[in-house]
């Protein structure tokens, strides 16, 4: 299993060891960039929440405390990789 296929259908920020989705959650799919497959939990987000998100990741770009954007798309069940940023100090 590689990197990618490990990575698909796994919870962005949920504990390693139990990554998996919940039922009683609701969930995006990241796409594209280095958090590609992952799932987003939109549980109780609205159309008036941010469009845009700044995920923190190790994997990008900017390595270690580096951020993933992504911009969720109208349907709001997919989030696309718009680029890397670095973090805040």
């Amino acid at each position: 299993m590689d990197e990618t296929e490990f990575m698909r259908g796994r919870v962005y920020g949920a504990d390693h060891d139990d990554a998996g989705p919940r039922p009683d959650r609701a969930y995006a799919e990241l796409v594209g960039g280095p958090l590609d497959g992952l799932l987003l939990d939109v549980t109780g987000r609205t159309d008036r929440d941010p469009h845009e998100v700044a995920l923190t990741t190790e994997i990008g770009r900017y390595g270690p405390g580096g951020r993933a954007v992504y911009v969720r798309r109208e349907d709001g069940r997919r989030f696309d990789w718009q680029g890397d940023t670095p973090g805040t100090p």
